[in-house]
Parts: C-alpha cells; sequence; structure tokens
C-alpha cells in the first residue's frame, strides 16, 4: 500500500542507527579523553582534538539529514481531520457524571492507509459526527514567505466506513485517488527504546513532529479493559488523536490514542494501538463495515491470588472460565466453570489481555483450539466459533440537535426497534428515551439521565417525541409535573414544578 512512497528498504533505519551510535561513541570521547589524561595518554594537540569536534559535527549533520528525509516521505499521508456535530459536553460530564449535549467542533488527526483514500483514525474523533473533513498536508515552505495560505489547503468531505468502540478506531473514506499512504506494520516486532515518530495536529497545529523512542511494548493502564498499548515518550498532546506512531522505515506501528497527564499536556506517557490490532480492525470495516470476531460462549476473567485461595485454584496467575452458557459452544466443547486456560490456538495465555487478543484476532469463521488446566489435569479442547458482530452504539451517536425538549433540558430519541438493542430489556415497547443533557439545565430537569425511558407525563402515556414536545408545550409554569420513567429496569417516578 505504500508502493507511491518506496524507498529502499531498511535505508532510513540503518542510516539512523548509524548516526545514533556515531553520536554515543563521540558523547563517550570526553569520559575516555579524562580517563586517558589521567593516565598521561591523553590527546594533546589540538588539531586532534578538533577533529573529534569536526566528525561530532558530521555525525549530528547525518542524523538531521535522516529524520529529515524520514519526515518528508511519511508526512504527505498524515492528515488533519474535523468534525463538526452534536455531542456530549465534557465539562457537563466532569461535573455532574452526566452527559450533556452541545455543537462541537473537533480536530484529531488520521493517517492514509490506502491510496484510494480510507483513512484510519480513532473512534472517539468521530464521535456524533455530522460532517467530517480531511484537511490534506501543504507541503511547508522554505521561508515564511513561501508558506502556503490557510485557504489553499485541500479538504475533502469523508465518509464514515465504521467504527469500533472497544479498540477506539475508526475507518474513513474521501473520494481520490493516488493519494500518499503508510503501511501497516502488523507483522514486525516492536521493541523498547526504538526510535519513533509521532506526526499529527496537536491543539490545530497540522503536520506536527516530534521524536521519541518506544517506553514499553505492551503496557495495560487500566486492568480492568483487556485491551493493551505501546507507551511512548515523543510529545503528543490533544490533537494528535488518530495520528500514527511511525518506526524508521516509515511504517505505522501504531496509532496515537491517549495521553496520561495531570497539566493536561505531554508528560512522556503517550499510547498507541499496536499495529497488529490497528490491521484486523482495520481489514474487518473494510470489508463488513463493522467488526467481526470469534466468540465461544464463556466469560473470564484476570486469576488473583484472593481468587486462587478461595477457589483452590492450582496457580495465583492466568486466566479462569468464570461463566459458560447454556447450549453454547463451550460448553458444547466440554469447557467447565473454573478452567484455566492454557493456551489458544497453540499460544500461551499469560493474562485477560492475551485471552482477549487472541480471540479478536482469531477468524470468525475456524474453529478455536483451546488448553486448559482443570485442577492437575491438562485438557485440549476443539471449540467451534461463534461470529460476533460488535453493534453496540453509544446513546451519544443518536444525539440529535432538533430532538431537544427545553422544559426538561434533555435530548431524547423514540424507543423504536434500532434503539431497543442497546438497553436491557426495557418494560415497554414504545417511550421516550434521554439520550443526553442539553446545555442550561434546571434543577428540576436535571434527575432526568442518559439511558432514562419516559413512558408517561401527568398519567397520560408518551410514545413518541412528538408527544412529549406536545405535552410539554402546554405546560404551565408552577404547573406540577409527574413523569413516569425506567431506569434501570426499576420504574419510578420523578416530580417537580414546570419552571419559569
Amino acid at each position: 500500500m505504500s508502493r507511491h512512497m518506496s524507498t529502499p528498504r531498511g535505508h532510513a533505519k540503518l542510516s539512523l542507527l548509524a548516526c545514533v551510535l556515531s553520536i554515543f561513541s563521540v558523547w563517550a570521547s570526553p569520559i575516555a579523553l579524562a580517563q586517558t589524561e589521567k593516565s598521561d595518554t591523553a590527546i594533546a594537540t589540538a588539531s586532534e582534538r578538533a577533529s573529534v569536534a569536526a566528525h561530532g559535527s558530521q555525525t549530528l549533520h547525518q542524523l538531521n539529514t535522516s529524520l529529515v528525509a524520514l519526515t518528508n516521505r511519511v508526512s504527505p499521508a498524515v492528515v488533519q481531520i474535523v468534525v463538526d456535530g452534536y455531542g456530549p459536553s465534557y465539562e457537563e460530564r466532569l461535573r455532574n457524571n452526566v452527559s450533556g449535549v452541545a455543537h462541537q467542533r473537533t480536530i484529531g488527526s488520521g493517517v492514509i492507509v490506502d491510496p484510494e483514500g480510507y483513512i484510519l483514525t480513532n473512534a472517539h474523533v468521530v464521535e456524533s459526527a455530522q460532517r467530517i473533513r480531511v484537511a490534506l498536508p501543504q507541503p511547508p515552505g522554505a521561508s515564511p514567505l513561501e508558506m502556503p495560505a490557510r485557504g489553499q489547503r485541500r479538504t475533502l468531505d469523508a465518509v464514515l466506513i465504521g467504527t469500533h468502540k472497544e479498540s477506539d478506531l475508526a475507518l474513513l473514506k474521501v473520494e481520490a485517488h493516488g493519494l500518499p499512504a503508510l503501511e501497516i506494520a502488523a507483522t514486525r516486532p516492536v521493541y523498547p527504546g526504538e526510535l519513533v515518530l509521532a506526526i499529527g495536529s496537536p491543539e490545530g497545529l497540522q503536520g506536527s513532529v516530534t521524536l521519541g523512542i518506544v517506553s514499553s511494548v505492551w503496557r495495560q493502564p487500566n486492568p480492568d479493559v483487556p485491551l493493551v498499548f505501546i507507551q511512548t515518550d515523543a510529545a503528543i498532546n490533544s490533537g494528535n488523536s488518530g495520528g500514527p506512531l511511525i518506526d524508521l522505515d516509515g511504517h505505522v506501528i501504531g496509532l496515537n490514542t491517549f495521553i496520561l497527564t495531570r497539566g493536561g499536556g505531554s508528560e512522556g506517557l503517550g499510547f498507541a494501538i499496536p499495529a497488529r490490532v490497528v490491521r484486523f480492525v482495520y481489514d474487518s470495516l473494510r470489508k463488513y463495515g463493522f467488526v467481526q470476531r470469534a466468540e465461544i460462549g464463556a466469560g473470564a476473567q484476570e486469576i488473583t491470588p484472593p481468587l486462587a485461595a478461595g477457589l483452590g485454584l492450582s496457580r495465583e496467575w492466568g486466566v479462569l472460565i468464570s461463566d459458560v452458557a447454556p447450549a453454547g459452544p463451550a460448553e458444547a466443547a466440554g469447557l467447565k466453570s473454573q478452567d484455566i486456560i492454557n493456551a489458544v490456538d497453540g499460544w500461551q495465555v499469560f493474562g485477560l489481555p492475551g485471552f482477549t487478543a487472541a480471540l479478536y484476532l482469531h477468524p470468525a469463521d475456524q474453529d478455536l483450539e483451546v488448553d486448559v488446566l482443570r485442577g492437575s489435569k491438562k485438557i485440549s479442547v476443539v471449540v467451534p466459533a461463534l461470529q460476533h458482530r460488535d453493534k453496540r452504539v453509544d446513546l451519544a451517536d443518536l444525539i440529535d440537535p432538533h430532538n431537544v425538549i427545553d422544559g426538561l433540558g434533555v435530548c431524547v430519541v423514540d424507543l423504536d426497534n434500532r434503539i431497543r438493542p442497546m438497553l436491557s430489556r426495557p418494560r415497554y415497547s414504545s417511550g421516550v428515551v434521554v439520550t443526553a443533557r442539553s446545555p442550561g439545565s434546571n434543577i428540576y430537569s436535571s434527575e432526568l439521565a442518559p439511558g432514562d425511558i419516559i413512558y408517561g407525563m401527568n398519567q397520560k402515556p408518551i410514545e413518541s417525541v412528538q408527544q412529549l414536545r406536545s405535552a410539554t408545550q402546554a405546560m404551565k409554569p408552577g404547573q406540577a409535573v409527574v413523569l413516569q420513567i425506567e431506569r434501570g429496569n426499576q420504574m419510578q417516578y420523578i416530580a417537580f414544578e414546570w419552571g419559569y
């Protein structure tokens, strides 16, 4: 996919590596000099010292030239993504732990992975988008007089092919041909300490390049989330989301997705989705529009020492089968609760991230070979895989600014066949679902929360957004309002006086 940007494989990498090694030797030279001076064998002449300095300067210039060449080669494939839409208000979410709705313009980054206009970015960048535009990079001028004008940027409308929220990946398509593209290095190993570039649009500054190293290959910041990430100290800030993490061959080894920070800016703790996961999700989104993965009908969880002691397990680490669905593939294959998973498809499983990755990366139409430890006995089974379609939709994706009920301070949507599968067995077949809080919510409406289902108002059934709007428009200031809602599968009432 990177045939439009090809160079001799490994040339840039070897050149940069040689430069770095040379710089290290130059840096170490003063130490060696100091030591040899103590033994009366130090370099004595000014010409010899000048030679060492000249060598160091030449090496730095070689490194500089190699980095410039690499940046010029890969930058044309990194785009800025501008998203307009209505989405959850971040400030409202922080303040009240609920979603508000507001008009938003989000700027993120993306990388072209196919010359025919396929672009990868983060799912959170395009969340609740009504319009997505992609700004292609402009070549930088050699001086301020040659800087391209903002209006000269080539901007294209993009279509959202699909998103996968669990991995935080999304695939876009623009109508263009022959675009510069980068290859996803899904098969090459990544090593701690290797040099990488991060390219994106931090704070809207398109085409920003930072240099760093891989700090850790597989990092799991949240133990409750089975996904793992590549950690880097290359500077990443707001707006870098969706931009690539590039190796010295100019290949994508990860997609930058988030940072850990106390001050809001880069503190050298950036995280990227590994290329192997990126490739799997990209292939599935491009083929199906959603991620299709294998499922075996069993639940799993990480083994901890207290869990192992309480259940009398044979070891204190690993992955435990915690649930086996009745009449599912796992039960049919003979898996049982409290089995410890040793391996999947011949790959040893050490923790929940590994097990989750094994399911995601396994072909959805092929059976799985699972090795388990049951007590002290090793058992191997073949589990028929179910094709699982990740179709979970966030309520925030359903926000429609035309469906704001001003008097209640909420954004709503009809409870229909599209919404019902997202909810946990709603009591009735029709009603109105709260998708978000709207700006300016007052104390009376603040009791409503996203996910609430409104079934009635003042003893009159509410079956649609239009009925709810009509009922609220007929209210007078100070009039009593009683809403019948369902929250968490329980029916309850919310009562207040209509605001002024």
